[in-house]
């Protein structure tokens, strides 16, 4: 009978879990089309990937939308991601590459941008390559990502030894020198700057959203303190026993990882329970365990 009780509990926990995954991959999504296709296509920055492509060959196809180069693109490299890994080809990414070309396109249907928002390009360039930064990154912290060029990189993964990552920065580095070509030194430079400015960015919001909090507790009410970890910010710890190396008094130590907000509401309570309590916080990038990210 406990069985039968605990699984449909379970079920719909994966569901909730799932759905909260894809909200989060939309969002990531919408965020990069955004700053794609009202700031990035406009002013023809070409900084890399499907839609640098994209830039570069509206410029001698103007009969197809940009829109559609990227989702003939994205279809492609869908279909040769198929062909390689079959079934197990990341549902993720097909979601994600799809959802993008499918955004971009509507877009194009019902808001046509025929020129830059503004007339000062370098806060064009800023939009076109932090919102982009910024949904990637959440992607990343998914592990998914946009499909595009990254499907390349799994092709090359698997059949060659090449460093990857060399390899497509290589190949973001030509398609935004190809702007040079194709829209002038002007736009080839600003290209090239937000191409830079796109490796930093990705990784600096990465980090941070991951940024945890990790607390080293030096208490001698341990018991009130657990209680509040473990009751009301429903989080695990680990108990330490230890000796004050002044003092030789037995002292606890508490072990625990919170997230930022969770973090200020413990620093105030142990504050509050134990005045006299030593606590370290460190900064910590990444977490993977049981509440927080999956060791898969």
């Amino acid at each position: 009978m406990t069985n039968v009780a605990v699984q449909p509990e379970k079920k719909q926990l994966h569901i909730g879990s799932v759905i909260r995954e894809y909200a989060m991959l939309t969002l990531g999504t919408v965020i990069m089309v955004l700053g794609i296709y009202f700031f990035k296509f406009p002013n023809n920055f070409s900084t890399g990937g499907v839609t640098g492509i994209a830039v570069v060959l509206s410029r001698y196809i103007p009969s197809i939308s940009r829109g559609d180069i990227v989702l003939f693109i994205n279809i492609a490299l869908l279909g040769l991601g198929f062909a390689v890994f079959g079934k197990s080809f990341a549902g993720k990414t097909v979601y994600v590459s799809l959802l993008m070309s499918g955004l971009t396109k509507l877009l194009e249907n019902v808001l046509p941008m025929s020129a830059p928002m503004t007339t000062q390009p370098l806060l064009e360039l800023i939009f076109a390559v932090s919102l982009p930064a910024v949904g990637s990154a959440i992607l990343f912290n998914m592990d998914a990502s946009s499909g595009g060029t990254d499907i390349v990189a799994m092709v090359l993964r698997k059949y060659t030894s090449l460093d990857i990552g060399k390899a497509l920065m290589c190949s973001d580095l030509i398609i935004t020198l190809m702007a040079c070509v194709a829209f002038g030194m002007e736009t080839g430079l600003f290209s090239i700057l937000g191409l830079l400015m796109k490796s930093l960015l990705v990784d600096m919001v990465l980090e941070n959203i991951n940024t945890h909090k990790y607390f080293h507790i030096i208490t001698t009410k341990p018991a009130e303190i657990e209680a509040y970890i473990t009751g009301t910010l429903r989080r695990g710890a680990t108990e330490l026993h230890g000796e004050g190396a002044y003092t030789h008094e037995g002292r606890t130590v508490l072990l625990t990882v919170m997230k930022r907000h969770e973090a200020v509401l413990l620093r105030r309570y142990v504050k509050q329970a134990d005045p006299h309590a030593f606590v370290l916080i460190i900064n910590t990038g990444e977490i993977v365990g049981k509440g927080f990210r999956g060791v898969n």
